[in-house]
């Protein structure tokens, strides 16, 4: 399928031009014969659901996968990538979503990591400070050369990343989920900063599930369903809506329509919640916060700030080292820790974070996955041992309920998309009734659909009058969910505010330290 240039742009000529690209991984197609023209000097989009093939195809181009069939055409000449090398030295730069920087070594040593002995540094370490202060100085990305990575904010890490790849000569630059881990502030600096390079001439490429993103920076975009290419549009002759019913093919509510909350009793309180690492680190200071039965309360804060460790303690993976926690009527503290297997007990579940570490165990099947903590429990063991049809049954059931696709108990977990593994250990968690839910990140990495799917189950299971506590740094999902927003920044809660009363900007200054709730 060839797909031609949106109308309406300039005609500058293509910077990449991809045709009929196709890959697969066993039995699953990746990306399915795409055809795609990149224009030089614009931003362009591309959108889809997780497993749609974009981050596939952006890999092929980058050199990290090679196409099974296709072509690649870099400023109009077929090229083939065997790894990011080529790339690179056909002016192809990628900034991944999880930084690749060494945080005990300064901005300068980052910067010039990978290319000793290259031309790059035939002028030795003063002519790479005297190129890293030119491009800080074109493009809005100055950074402090001998700063340490690990004392720079996250916004800083991120510049650092982009000067890398301009450092190695790069004119065409992919950005996996750039604004993933920002705060609005940062993010409004990236939105700048890739203005900044257009208009030098660099080509961007920018992948992102964050519709607004897409309506906001680019010029032109490409939504991949399944592997294929379904749609291009200019970016001026479309919506946010449009685009989100042709990532998932069927309409979806891009707004969360909820009753208010009917609040009952206090379920989860601390007090005076602090944790200091065996460093002496203060992670979390002086915490006190409740949460009622039939309320969302929603924490922001950039990743970072202690929501982890907060999320740790309430769910007894880690003990506090000074306060308490109360669940169900129960006093915690230091002397008295609780453990994961007493909160599940008093009617807590917990939806981790990071779903591969603690979620879930990559390498057992979906099943298993399904009945994890619970694994004890009528009627999953019989004898002290698991019974291998009842287990499957419960996971096919979840599977049903909660859409988690493929419906396929005995698949490995890691073999799921991250929506999917996501909606399935939620499956787990709120199967329970639970009094208390915790979710940390509940959408990290989801694709549109599951978005709209997750956050109508957690309504559903508070106005059922369970109390939900979510951590998420997206500031939209926490104004869309909470009924009430509490504000965390280096490890202490800095102020509450009320979601008819919150905008992004007030919340994102709170989130960076600057400012106090009113």
């Amino acid at each position: 399928m060839q797909v031609l240039k949106p109308g309406g742009l300039a005609n500058e000529g293509a910077a990449i031009e991809l045709r009929s690209i196709d890959k697969s991984f066993g039995a699953v197609h990746a990306v399915r014969d795409v055809s795609m023209r990149i224009d030089a000097g614009r931003i362009t989009g591309i959108v889809g659901e997780n497993g749609a093939g974009k981050s596939t195809l952006m890999s092929i181009l980058y050199g990290l996968y090679r196409a099974d069939a296709g072509e690649i055409l870099v400023g109009g000449a077929p090229l083939q990538m065997d790894s990011p090398r080529d790339a690179i030295a056909h002016g192809i730069g990628m900034v991944h979503q999880h930084f690749m920087l060494i945080d005990s070594f300064t901005v300068l040593e980052n910067l010039v990591l990978g290319a000793e002995g290259g031309p790059l540094l035939a002028g030795g370490m003063a002519a790479a400070r005297a190129e890293l202060e030119r491009l800080g100085r074109e493009y809005g990305l100055w950074v402090d050369p001998d700063a340490l990575v690990a004392d720079l904010s996250v916004g800083e890490q991120q510049r650092v990343e982009i000067l890398k790849v301009l450092f190695r000569g790069a004119r065409i630059l992919v950005l996996d989920e750039p604004s993933a881990v920002l705060t609005p502030q940062e993010t409004e600096q990236l939105f700048r900063i890739l203005t900044t390079l257009k208009e030098r001439g660099v080509t961007v490429v920018l992948i992102t599930h964050k519709l607004r993103e897409i309506m906001a920076t680019t010029d032109q975009v490409y939504v991949m369903r399944q592997g294929a290419i379904v749609a291009s549009r200019a970016t001026r002759d479309t919506n946010p809506e449009e685009l989100a019913e042709l990532m998932v093919g069927r309409k979806v509510l891009t707004r969360l329509d909820k009753a208010p909350a009917r609040h009952g009793e206090v379920v989860l309180r601390t007090d005076h919640l602090s944790l200091v690492d065996a460093r002496g680190v203060t992670l979390l200071q002086d915490i006190g916060l409740e949460v009622r039965a039939g309320e969302i309360v929603g924490i922001a804060g950039v990743s970072g700030n202690g929501q982890t460790e907060l999320l740790q303690i309430l769910s007894g993976i880690r003990t506090p080292s000074a306060g308490t926690v109360e669940v169900g009527g129960r006093v915690f503290d230091s002397a008295h820790p609780a453990t994961p297997a007493e909160m599940r007990a008093l009617g807590l579940a917990h939806v981790p974070e990071d779903r591969l570490r603690q979620g879930m165990v990559g390498a057992f099947s979906a099943s298993e996955t399904a009945i994890l903590g619970y694994h004890e429990d009528a009627p999953f063991t019989n004898n002290y041992l698991l019974d291998g049809p009842a287990v499957g049954e419960h996971c096919a059931d979840l599977m049903q309920r909660f859409d988690v696709r493929p419906r396929a108990p005995g698949l490995r977990s890691s073999s799921f998309s991250g929506g999917n593994q996501q909606k399935l250990v939620l499956a787990r968690e709120m199967d329970q009734a639970p009094k208390v839910l915790l979710v940390g990140q509940p959408t990290r990495g989801v694709d549109i659909g599951a978005i709209e799917f997750i956050h109508r189950e957690l309504v559903k299971s508070r106005d059922a009058g369970c109390a939900v506590l979510v951590v998420s740094v997206e500031l939209e999902e926490i104004l869309s969910l909470a009924d009430r927003i509490l504000v965390m920044f280096a490890g202490r809660i800095v102020g509450e505010v009320a979601p008819a009363e919150a905008n992004e900007r007030q919340l994102g200054l709170m989130m960076a330290g600057a400012q106090a709730a009113a």
